[in-house]
């Protein structure tokens, strides 16, 4: 008998390990950024994450995300504040404008909500210092979701950068963009505020740079280059007056180098990446295919990614991760910290591309 009540003890104990943990309850704030159709349907299925409310005061984009999703009416709220304070939800997942990321940060931080915003963080690096201020007061996680974070790819990259496959990094290469926004159909709630300089904080520049300098950020733990050296161009005009459709990044490093080139202006669809070192390379296609060469030019490994780990292969599962303690949100393409040297880089290619001077970067205020 004793036998039995041990054995069923530990199978009791075996599954309760390995049982996922309870989903966290989000809140959705605002409709205007176009990202959100592709989390809507993760969250009709997703066993991290809860929908329990949308806040947007467009009545109209609210019934017609309502009728597209099969959403119930009961979701919606017109003012944040309001769903915030009836719903008390774990985190928030920020689709507005990104100027906007500033205020709703603030706001969700003073009721103790985390928050979880589209990229890049903020328009400007003072309005990311001040996201970091807040959420060290209200003791709340502020995560920045990439696309190309949850890219096997990209993951399987920095795996071979960090653990000395390459040797010491010399060159890198980041190419991220596509046709347009205006060209690719971006709806009429997004496409206006996507192309405006103070709501975007630039145009491709901001758009599609990000993803390099998050990864750059990263491949070099965390440091920000020495200097930024910037050029944009509009060479559309007549559809983009406002902003850039194309840019090209130098951060130089100590003994390295990395490019990054934003563009609303390639042929197709690309979030591809290079990085040579002396011991080798690594290119990233899209996210699933990864190729390494020795310095004989011979492939050395693998030609598609390993699939990533749970809690690290979904916007939604690393949310619940960090909530739930399991995944520590220091220095990687999400982070906070990474994030604010992210918009270090971005805010230094807009100027130096205004003034058409190399900028040197100084020290971040702790």
């Amino acid at each position: 008998m004793q036998l039995l009540l041990l054995t069923a003890l530990l199978v009791s104990v075996s599954l309760a390990q390995n049982m996922p943990s309870s989903p966290i309850r989000v809140a959705i704030v605002g409709l205007v950024h176009g990202h959100v159709a592709g989390i809507l349907p993760q969250l009709n299925t997703s066993r991290d994450a809860q929908l329990i409310g949308i806040s947007e005061p467009n009545t109209t984009l609210a019934k017609q995300y309502a009728d597209d999703y099969h959403l119930a009416a009961s979701l919606f709220y017109t003012d944040m504040e309001t769903m915030l304070t009836a719903q008390a939800p774990d985190a928030v997942l920020v689709y507005t404008t990104i100027l906007d990321h500033r205020r709703t940060i603030e706001v969700a931080a003073t009721h103790g909500i985390h928050a979880m915003v589209e990229k890049p963080l903020s328009t400007t690096l003072e309005d990311a210092l001040a996201i970091r201020q807040v959420s060290r007061k209200n003791n709340v996680h502020v995560l920045t979701n990439y696309e190309t974070t949850w890219y096997p790819s990209n993951t399987e990259a920095l795996r071979a950068v960090h653990a000395g496959d390459l040797g010491t990094i010399r060159k890198t290469l980041v190419y991220d963009g596509h046709m347009g926004p205006a060209e690719i159909g971006v709806g009429p709630e997004w496409l206006p505020w996507l192309t405006d300089p103070v709501q975007n904080g630039a145009g491709a520049l901001f758009d599609f740079g990000c993803y390099g300098a998050d990864l750059a950020t990263v491949l070099h733990r965390g440091a920000a280059p020495k200097s930024v050296t910037a050029m944009t161009a509009t060479n559309r005009p007549g559809e983009y007056p406002l902003v850039d459709d194309d840019a090209t990044v130098v951060l130089q490093y100590e003994g390295s180098q990395a490019i990054i080139v934003p563009s609303w202006s390639w042929t197709y669809n690309r979030k591809d990446m290079e990085v040579y070192g002396t011991n080798g390379s690594v290119r990233t296609v899209g996210s699933g295919n990864v190729t390494m060469w020795d310095v004989q030019g011979i492939v050395t490994g693998p030609l598609a990614a390993p699939p990533l780990p749970a809690g690290q292969n979904s916007s939604l599962a690393y949310l619940r991760a960090v909530l739930r303690e399991e995944v520590v949100d220091e220095g990687d393409l999400s982070a906070l910290d990474t994030n604010l040297v992210v918009m270090q880089i971005l805010e230094a290619a807009r100027e130096s591309a205004r003034t058409e001077k190399t900028l040197e970067l100084t020290v971040l205020p702790p």
